[in-house]
Protein backbone atom coordinates (compact mmCIF):
# COMPACT_ATOMS: atom_id res chain seq x y z
CA UNK A 1 0.00 0.00 0.00
CA UNK A 2 1.09 3.61 -0.99
CA UNK A 3 2.20 5.87 1.59
CA UNK A 4 0.86 9.26 1.81
CA UNK A 5 4.28 10.69 0.94
CA UNK A 6 4.58 8.40 -1.90
CA UNK A 7 1.37 8.81 -3.20
CA UNK A 8 2.02 13.15 -2.84
CA UNK A 9 5.25 12.32 -4.85
CA UNK A 10 3.91 10.35 -7.59
CA UNK A 11 1.08 13.02 -8.11
CA UNK A 12 3.40 15.61 -7.98
CA UNK A 13 5.79 14.02 -10.38
CA UNK A 14 2.70 13.50 -13.02
CA UNK A 15 1.34 17.14 -12.40
CA UNK A 16 5.06 18.36 -13.54
CA UNK A 17 4.94 15.75 -16.71
CA UNK A 18 1.62 17.18 -17.80
CA UNK A 19 2.91 20.84 -17.35
CA UNK A 20 5.93 20.00 -19.43
CA UNK A 21 3.68 18.62 -22.13
CA UNK A 22 1.60 21.35 -21.97
CA UNK A 23 4.23 23.77 -22.38
CA UNK A 24 6.30 21.83 -25.10
CA UNK A 25 3.03 21.46 -27.37
CA UNK A 26 2.14 24.86 -26.89
CA UNK A 27 5.80 26.23 -28.15
CA UNK A 28 5.89 23.74 -31.11
CA UNK A 29 2.26 24.65 -32.60
CA UNK A 30 3.19 28.19 -32.30
CA UNK A 31 6.65 27.11 -34.19
CA UNK A 32 4.34 25.09 -36.82
CA UNK A 33 2.35 28.25 -37.53
CA UNK A 34 4.74 30.26 -37.95
CA UNK A 35 6.41 28.30 -40.45
CA UNK A 36 3.34 27.42 -42.29
CA UNK A 37 3.60 31.36 -42.88
CA UNK A 38 6.56 30.65 -45.58
CA UNK A 39 5.63 28.17 -47.81
CA UNK A 40 1.95 29.85 -47.93
CA UNK A 41 3.60 33.10 -48.41
CA UNK A 42 5.85 31.63 -51.61
CA UNK A 43 2.41 30.04 -53.00
CA UNK A 44 0.87 33.55 -52.92
CA UNK A 45 4.04 35.24 -54.73
CA UNK A 46 4.04 32.56 -56.93
CA UNK A 47 0.83 33.15 -58.09
CA UNK A 48 1.08 36.70 -58.77
CA UNK A 49 4.20 35.91 -60.71
CA UNK A 50 2.48 33.03 -62.33
CA UNK A 51 -0.49 35.19 -63.56
CA UNK A 52 1.88 37.57 -65.58
CA UNK A 53 2.14 38.03 -69.22
CA UNK A 54 5.51 36.56 -69.41
CA UNK A 55 6.51 33.85 -67.59
CA UNK A 56 10.09 34.16 -67.84
CA UNK A 57 9.55 36.28 -64.65
CA UNK A 58 8.30 33.31 -62.36
CA UNK A 59 10.85 31.21 -63.79
CA UNK A 60 13.60 34.20 -63.54
CA UNK A 61 12.93 34.33 -59.72
CA UNK A 62 12.58 30.29 -59.04
CA UNK A 63 16.50 30.39 -60.83
CA UNK A 64 17.83 33.10 -58.35
CA UNK A 65 16.35 31.32 -55.41
CA UNK A 66 18.61 28.16 -55.93
CA UNK A 67 21.50 30.71 -55.63
CA UNK A 68 19.89 32.81 -52.66
CA UNK A 69 19.36 29.59 -50.77
CA UNK A 70 22.91 28.34 -51.17
CA UNK A 71 23.86 31.61 -49.67
CA UNK A 72 21.36 31.90 -46.96
CA UNK A 73 21.38 28.39 -45.95
CA UNK A 74 25.79 28.77 -45.82
CA UNK A 75 24.38 31.07 -43.05
CA UNK A 76 21.65 29.40 -41.27
CA UNK A 77 23.89 28.65 -38.48
CA UNK A 78 23.28 32.16 -37.01
CA UNK A 79 19.63 30.72 -36.27
CA UNK A 80 20.72 27.27 -35.07
CA UNK A 81 23.64 27.83 -32.80
CA UNK A 82 21.78 31.36 -31.33
CA UNK A 83 18.77 29.31 -30.26
CA UNK A 84 21.02 26.21 -28.34
CA UNK A 85 23.65 28.75 -26.97
CA UNK A 86 20.42 31.19 -25.90
CA UNK A 87 18.57 27.91 -24.13
CA UNK A 88 21.90 27.08 -22.12
CA UNK A 89 22.53 30.46 -20.80
CA UNK A 90 18.56 30.55 -19.65
CA UNK A 91 19.07 27.22 -18.03
CA UNK A 92 21.86 28.70 -16.59
CA UNK A 93 19.82 31.74 -15.46
CA UNK A 94 22.97 33.42 -16.76
CA UNK A 95 21.02 37.12 -17.96
CA UNK A 96 24.11 38.50 -19.11
CA UNK A 97 25.41 35.26 -21.25
CA UNK A 98 22.08 35.42 -22.83
CA UNK A 99 22.36 38.93 -23.92
CA UNK A 100 26.43 38.24 -25.06
CA UNK A 101 25.04 35.47 -27.89
CA UNK A 102 21.88 37.79 -29.21
CA UNK A 103 25.03 40.83 -29.47
CA UNK A 104 27.93 38.80 -30.58
CA UNK A 105 26.13 36.83 -33.39
CA UNK A 106 23.76 40.21 -34.52
CA UNK A 107 27.09 41.73 -35.32
CA UNK A 108 28.21 38.64 -36.72
CA UNK A 109 25.21 38.49 -38.84
CA UNK A 110 25.49 42.47 -39.87
CA UNK A 111 29.42 41.65 -40.64
CA UNK A 112 28.24 38.65 -42.89
CA UNK A 113 25.37 40.66 -44.93
CA UNK A 114 27.69 43.88 -45.76
CA UNK A 115 30.33 41.67 -47.14
CA UNK A 116 27.27 39.79 -49.12
CA UNK A 117 26.93 43.58 -50.32
CA UNK A 118 30.27 44.10 -51.15
CA UNK A 119 30.41 40.98 -53.38
CA UNK A 120 27.09 41.32 -54.75
CA UNK A 121 28.71 41.14 -58.45
CA UNK A 122 31.16 38.32 -58.24
CA UNK A 123 28.35 36.54 -56.48
CA UNK A 124 25.84 37.20 -59.11
CA UNK A 125 28.24 36.67 -61.83
CA UNK A 126 29.78 33.68 -60.43
CA UNK A 127 26.09 31.78 -59.15
CA UNK A 128 24.54 32.67 -62.63
CA UNK A 129 27.21 31.21 -65.19
CA UNK A 130 26.70 28.20 -63.30
CA UNK A 131 22.86 27.92 -63.77
CA UNK A 132 21.46 27.52 -67.31
CA UNK A 133 18.57 29.06 -68.52
CA UNK A 134 17.17 30.97 -71.32
CA UNK A 135 18.85 34.91 -71.62
CA UNK A 136 15.90 36.68 -70.98
CA UNK A 137 14.90 34.08 -67.68
CA UNK A 138 18.66 34.98 -66.35
CA UNK A 139 17.82 38.77 -66.65
CA UNK A 140 14.57 38.18 -64.93
CA UNK A 141 16.68 36.66 -62.30
CA UNK A 142 19.29 38.79 -62.16
CA UNK A 143 16.78 41.86 -61.94
CA UNK A 144 15.33 39.57 -58.94
CA UNK A 145 18.88 39.15 -57.34
CA UNK A 146 19.58 43.05 -57.85
CA UNK A 147 17.44 44.21 -55.75
CA UNK A 148 16.81 41.40 -52.84
CA UNK A 149 20.76 41.09 -52.18
CA UNK A 150 20.36 44.75 -50.75
CA UNK A 151 18.22 43.16 -47.72
CA UNK A 152 20.81 40.33 -46.11
CA UNK A 153 21.98 42.06 -43.46
CA UNK A 154 18.10 42.21 -42.02
CA UNK A 155 17.67 38.60 -42.99
CA UNK A 156 20.59 37.25 -41.60
CA UNK A 157 19.94 39.54 -38.24
CA UNK A 158 16.72 38.19 -38.15
CA UNK A 159 18.00 34.07 -38.16
CA UNK A 160 19.50 35.61 -35.19
CA UNK A 161 16.09 37.29 -33.76
CA UNK A 162 14.36 34.30 -34.17
CA UNK A 163 16.75 31.97 -33.38
CA UNK A 164 17.43 34.57 -29.70
CA UNK A 165 13.56 34.37 -28.92
CA UNK A 166 13.16 30.60 -29.41
CA UNK A 167 16.02 30.22 -27.29
CA UNK A 168 13.75 31.63 -24.30
CA UNK A 169 10.71 29.98 -25.15
CA UNK A 170 9.39 33.06 -26.76
CA UNK A 171 7.80 31.70 -29.88
CA UNK A 172 4.46 34.03 -30.03
CA UNK A 173 7.03 36.53 -30.97
CA UNK A 174 8.89 34.36 -33.55
CA UNK A 175 4.97 33.69 -34.78
CA UNK A 176 4.47 37.76 -34.85
CA UNK A 177 7.55 38.36 -36.78
CA UNK A 178 6.63 35.58 -39.20
CA UNK A 179 3.16 36.97 -39.52
CA UNK A 180 4.43 40.79 -40.42
CA UNK A 181 7.59 39.45 -42.70
CA UNK A 182 5.65 37.35 -44.77
CA UNK A 183 2.15 39.06 -44.52
CA UNK A 184 4.20 42.40 -45.94
CA UNK A 185 5.93 40.36 -48.56
CA UNK A 186 2.30 39.40 -49.86
CA UNK A 187 0.99 42.95 -49.49
CA UNK A 188 4.20 44.23 -51.16
CA UNK A 189 4.27 41.31 -54.01
CA UNK A 190 0.92 42.54 -54.80
CA UNK A 191 1.53 46.22 -54.84
CA UNK A 192 4.71 45.91 -56.91
CA UNK A 193 3.81 43.01 -59.00
CA UNK A 194 0.15 43.49 -60.03
CA UNK A 195 -0.17 47.17 -59.51
CA UNK A 196 3.18 48.56 -60.26
CA UNK A 197 4.30 45.73 -63.24
CA UNK A 198 7.81 45.37 -61.79
CA UNK A 199 8.14 42.13 -62.17
CA UNK A 200 10.83 39.71 -60.76
CA UNK A 201 12.27 43.13 -59.91
CA UNK A 202 8.96 44.17 -57.75
CA UNK A 203 9.00 40.44 -55.98
CA UNK A 204 12.79 40.82 -55.18
CA UNK A 205 11.82 44.50 -53.61
CA UNK A 206 9.16 43.45 -52.02
CA UNK A 207 10.48 40.58 -50.29
CA UNK A 208 13.52 42.91 -49.03
CA UNK A 209 11.21 45.46 -48.03
CA UNK A 210 9.76 43.03 -45.82
CA UNK A 211 12.51 41.53 -44.22
CA UNK A 212 13.61 45.08 -43.20
CA UNK A 213 10.21 45.43 -41.47
CA UNK A 214 10.14 42.14 -39.87
CA UNK A 215 13.55 43.75 -38.62
CA UNK A 216 12.25 46.64 -37.02
CA UNK A 217 9.46 44.94 -35.37
CA UNK A 218 12.02 42.56 -33.65
CA UNK A 219 14.05 45.26 -32.61
CA UNK A 220 11.27 47.18 -31.27
CA UNK A 221 10.65 43.88 -29.33
CA UNK A 222 14.16 43.65 -28.10
CA UNK A 223 13.80 47.38 -26.85
CA UNK A 224 10.94 46.84 -24.69
CA UNK A 225 12.96 44.02 -22.78
CA UNK A 226 16.23 45.81 -22.41
CA UNK A 227 17.65 48.68 -21.98
CA UNK A 228 20.59 50.73 -23.22
CA UNK A 229 22.19 50.96 -20.62
CA UNK A 230 22.17 46.53 -20.46
CA UNK A 231 23.81 46.45 -23.67
CA UNK A 232 26.35 49.01 -23.02
CA UNK A 233 27.27 47.10 -19.47
CA UNK A 234 27.42 43.70 -21.63
CA UNK A 235 29.76 44.85 -24.32
CA UNK A 236 32.49 45.03 -21.91
CA UNK A 237 32.95 41.31 -22.70
CA UNK A 238 31.32 41.08 -25.79
CA UNK A 239 34.79 40.70 -27.44
CA UNK A 240 36.50 37.54 -25.19
CA UNK A 241 38.65 35.34 -27.42
CA UNK A 242 37.37 32.47 -25.71
CA UNK A 243 33.37 32.33 -26.15
CA UNK A 244 34.23 33.69 -29.66
CA UNK A 245 36.10 30.46 -30.91
CA UNK A 246 33.65 28.24 -29.36
CA UNK A 247 31.27 29.99 -31.69
CA UNK A 248 33.31 29.52 -34.67
CA UNK A 249 33.83 26.26 -33.80
CA UNK A 250 29.80 25.32 -33.37
CA UNK A 251 29.27 27.23 -36.23
CA UNK A 252 31.33 25.50 -38.40
CA UNK A 253 30.40 22.14 -37.93
CA UNK A 254 26.38 23.27 -38.32
CA UNK A 255 27.78 24.73 -41.71
CA UNK A 256 29.40 21.65 -43.37
CA UNK A 257 26.54 19.46 -41.69
CA UNK A 258 24.18 21.64 -43.64
CA UNK A 259 26.05 21.72 -47.29
CA UNK A 260 26.11 18.01 -46.93
CA UNK A 261 22.78 17.56 -46.23
CA UNK A 262 21.52 20.66 -49.10
CA UNK A 263 24.10 18.59 -51.92
CA UNK A 264 22.57 15.49 -51.06
CA UNK A 265 19.25 17.31 -52.07
CA UNK A 266 20.68 18.27 -54.96
CA UNK A 267 22.32 15.36 -56.11
CA UNK A 268 18.57 13.70 -55.94
CA UNK A 269 17.18 16.49 -57.96
CA UNK A 270 19.98 15.93 -60.54
CA UNK A 271 19.85 12.22 -60.70
CA UNK A 272 15.94 12.65 -61.02
CA UNK A 273 16.69 14.81 -64.03
CA UNK A 274 18.75 12.13 -66.00
CA UNK A 275 16.34 9.70 -65.20
CA UNK A 276 14.01 11.83 -67.64
CA UNK A 277 11.62 14.74 -67.44
CA UNK A 278 8.39 12.51 -66.04
CA UNK A 279 10.66 10.87 -63.11
CA UNK A 280 11.98 14.83 -62.13
CA UNK A 281 8.59 16.12 -62.62
CA UNK A 282 7.41 13.33 -60.33
CA UNK A 283 9.97 13.29 -57.63
CA UNK A 284 9.65 17.30 -57.54
CA UNK A 285 5.78 16.46 -56.38
CA UNK A 286 7.02 14.07 -53.92
CA UNK A 287 9.58 16.43 -52.41
CA UNK A 288 7.23 19.11 -52.01
CA UNK A 289 5.25 16.54 -49.73
CA UNK A 290 8.43 15.83 -47.40
CA UNK A 291 8.98 19.63 -47.74
CA UNK A 292 5.48 20.55 -46.05
CA UNK A 293 6.39 17.38 -43.35
CA UNK A 294 9.34 18.86 -42.01
CA UNK A 295 7.70 22.55 -41.84
CA UNK A 296 5.19 21.07 -39.30
CA UNK A 297 8.13 18.62 -37.83
CA UNK A 298 10.59 21.24 -37.40
CA UNK A 299 8.21 23.13 -35.30
CA UNK A 300 8.84 20.31 -33.32
CA UNK A 301 12.43 20.57 -33.58
CA UNK A 302 12.70 24.34 -32.57
CA UNK A 303 10.81 23.30 -29.40
CA UNK A 304 13.16 20.41 -29.11
CA UNK A 305 16.09 22.69 -29.25
CA UNK A 306 14.66 24.84 -26.57
CA UNK A 307 14.11 22.81 -24.21
CA UNK A 308 17.16 20.59 -24.41
CA UNK A 309 19.25 23.65 -23.77
CA UNK A 310 17.41 25.16 -21.36
CA UNK A 311 17.37 21.40 -19.56
CA UNK A 312 21.22 21.16 -20.13
CA UNK A 313 21.94 24.78 -18.67
CA UNK A 314 19.68 23.86 -15.58
CA UNK A 315 21.62 20.82 -15.20
CA UNK A 316 18.84 18.34 -15.40
CA UNK A 317 20.07 16.34 -18.27
CA UNK A 318 17.79 13.85 -16.14
CA UNK A 319 14.59 15.35 -17.90
CA UNK A 320 16.27 15.06 -21.65
CA UNK A 321 14.82 11.58 -21.96
CA UNK A 322 11.28 12.43 -21.32
CA UNK A 323 12.00 15.05 -23.86
CA UNK A 324 13.23 13.01 -26.60
CA UNK A 325 10.30 10.42 -25.74
CA UNK A 326 7.76 13.48 -25.90
CA UNK A 327 9.10 14.96 -29.13
CA UNK A 328 10.10 11.66 -31.37
CA UNK A 329 6.99 10.26 -30.57
CA UNK A 330 5.08 13.05 -31.95
CA UNK A 331 6.89 13.62 -34.74
CA UNK A 332 7.28 10.45 -35.88
CA UNK A 333 3.47 10.07 -35.79
CA UNK A 334 3.51 13.16 -37.71
CA UNK A 335 5.93 12.06 -40.39
CA UNK A 336 3.44 8.58 -40.29
CA UNK A 337 0.08 10.86 -40.96
CA UNK A 338 1.21 12.80 -43.63
CA UNK A 339 2.70 9.66 -45.49
CA UNK A 340 -0.48 7.76 -45.00
CA UNK A 341 -2.49 10.92 -46.28
CA UNK A 342 -1.20 11.09 -49.67
CA UNK A 343 -0.29 6.83 -50.07
CA UNK A 344 -4.37 6.57 -49.68
CA UNK A 345 -5.07 9.50 -51.64
CA UNK A 346 -2.89 10.27 -53.95
CA UNK A 347 -5.36 11.24 -57.21
CA UNK A 348 -7.36 13.77 -55.09
CA UNK A 349 -4.24 15.35 -53.17
CA UNK A 350 -1.46 15.41 -55.96
CA UNK A 351 -4.10 15.99 -58.53
CA UNK A 352 -4.31 19.16 -56.70
CA UNK A 353 -0.33 19.70 -57.81
CA UNK A 354 -0.68 18.65 -62.03
CA UNK A 355 -2.94 17.12 -64.16
CA UNK A 356 -0.29 15.19 -66.08
CA UNK A 357 -2.09 11.84 -66.12
CA UNK A 358 2.00 10.28 -66.94
CA UNK A 359 3.36 12.01 -63.80
CA UNK A 360 0.19 10.71 -61.86
CA UNK A 361 0.79 7.37 -62.85
CA UNK A 362 4.62 7.51 -62.12
CA UNK A 363 3.66 8.94 -58.18
CA UNK A 364 1.30 6.07 -57.52
CA UNK A 365 4.63 3.49 -58.38
CA UNK A 366 6.75 5.75 -55.93
CA UNK A 367 4.29 7.25 -53.19
CA UNK A 368 5.24 4.35 -50.49
CA UNK A 369 8.68 5.55 -50.54
CA UNK A 370 7.01 8.58 -48.36
CA UNK A 371 6.74 6.22 -45.70
CA UNK A 372 10.10 5.13 -44.69
CA UNK A 373 11.75 9.14 -45.97
CA UNK A 374 9.45 10.83 -43.33
CA UNK A 375 9.88 7.82 -40.49
CA UNK A 376 13.43 7.87 -40.81
CA UNK A 377 13.73 11.38 -41.70
CA UNK A 378 11.18 13.02 -38.18
CA UNK A 379 13.63 11.16 -36.11
CA UNK A 380 16.34 12.31 -38.05
CA UNK A 381 14.78 15.87 -37.35
CA UNK A 382 14.08 15.81 -34.35
CA UNK A 383 17.52 14.69 -32.98
CA UNK A 384 19.23 17.68 -34.97
CA UNK A 385 16.84 19.57 -32.93
CA UNK A 386 17.71 17.82 -29.86
CA UNK A 387 22.20 18.25 -30.73
CA UNK A 388 21.47 21.73 -31.43
CA UNK A 389 19.78 22.83 -28.33
CA UNK A 390 22.64 21.14 -26.30
CA UNK A 391 24.81 22.74 -29.24
CA UNK A 392 26.73 19.37 -30.10
CA UNK A 393 27.83 20.44 -33.35
CA UNK A 394 30.47 17.58 -34.21
CA UNK A 395 27.63 15.17 -33.59
CA UNK A 396 25.75 16.54 -36.47
CA UNK A 397 28.44 17.31 -38.71
CA UNK A 398 30.05 13.53 -38.43
CA UNK A 399 26.76 11.92 -38.92
CA UNK A 400 25.32 13.82 -41.71
CA UNK A 401 28.17 13.92 -43.38
CA UNK A 402 28.41 10.35 -42.85
CA UNK A 403 24.61 9.88 -43.81
CA UNK A 404 25.89 11.43 -47.49
CA UNK A 405 28.65 9.93 -48.28
CA UNK A 406 28.24 6.39 -47.03
CA UNK A 407 24.18 6.43 -47.03
CA UNK A 408 23.26 8.46 -49.78
CA UNK A 409 26.04 8.57 -52.08
CA UNK A 410 26.56 5.27 -53.18
CA UNK A 411 22.96 3.92 -54.18
CA UNK A 412 22.26 7.61 -55.91
CA UNK A 413 25.33 6.50 -57.96
CA UNK A 414 23.99 2.62 -58.56
CA UNK A 415 20.38 4.67 -59.18
CA UNK A 416 21.80 6.52 -62.20
CA UNK A 417 23.65 4.06 -63.29
CA UNK A 418 21.14 1.45 -63.33
CA UNK A 419 18.12 4.38 -64.72
CA UNK A 420 16.24 3.01 -61.62
CA UNK A 421 13.58 5.72 -60.00
CA UNK A 422 13.19 3.36 -56.76
CA UNK A 423 16.68 2.81 -56.41
CA UNK A 424 17.09 6.45 -56.14
CA UNK A 425 14.21 6.64 -53.68
CA UNK A 426 16.60 4.15 -51.18
CA UNK A 427 19.32 6.56 -51.79
CA UNK A 428 17.61 9.35 -49.90
CA UNK A 429 15.91 6.86 -47.39
CA UNK A 430 19.46 5.40 -46.39
CA UNK A 431 20.40 9.13 -46.24
CA UNK A 432 17.50 9.85 -43.78
CA UNK A 433 18.06 6.13 -42.02
CA UNK A 434 22.02 6.24 -41.21
CA UNK A 435 21.17 10.21 -40.12
CA UNK A 436 18.32 8.86 -37.83
CA UNK A 437 20.38 5.77 -36.21
CA UNK A 438 24.17 7.56 -36.09
CA UNK A 439 22.46 10.44 -34.17
CA UNK A 440 20.21 7.96 -32.06
CA UNK A 441 23.31 5.90 -30.65
CA UNK A 442 25.28 8.94 -29.76
CA UNK A 443 21.86 9.94 -27.60
CA UNK A 444 23.12 7.80 -23.89
CA UNK A 445 26.39 10.27 -23.89
CA UNK A 446 24.08 13.01 -23.38
CA UNK A 447 22.59 11.37 -20.78
CA UNK A 448 23.41 11.28 -16.43
CA UNK A 449 24.86 7.78 -16.01
CA UNK A 450 22.08 5.43 -13.89
CA UNK A 451 23.84 3.89 -11.13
Amino acid sequence: MATPSHSNFMHSSSMHSRQFCDRFLRLAAINVLSNLMIPLAGLLDVAFLGHLPELRHLAGVALATVLFNYIYWTFGFLRMATTGTTAQAVGRQDQEAVLLVGLRNVGLAFVIGVTLWVLQYPLREIGFALLSAAPEVKAAGIDYYSALIWAAPATLINFVLIGWFLGREQGGKVLLLSVIGNGANVVLNYLLIVQQGWGSAGAGWATGLSQYLMLLVGLVLVSQELTLGQIQAATANLFDPTDWKMAFVLNGDIVIRTFALVSAFALFTNFSSALGTTVLATNTLLLQVVTLAAYFIDGLAFATESFAGTFYGQGESDRLLTLLWLSGGVSLGLGLVFASGFALFPMPLFGLLTNHADVLEQVNRFVLWLFPVLGFGAIAYTLDGYFLGLTKGQILRQSTVLATLVGFVPMGAIAWQTQSGHLLWMALVLLMAVRAITLTRRVPETLPVRR
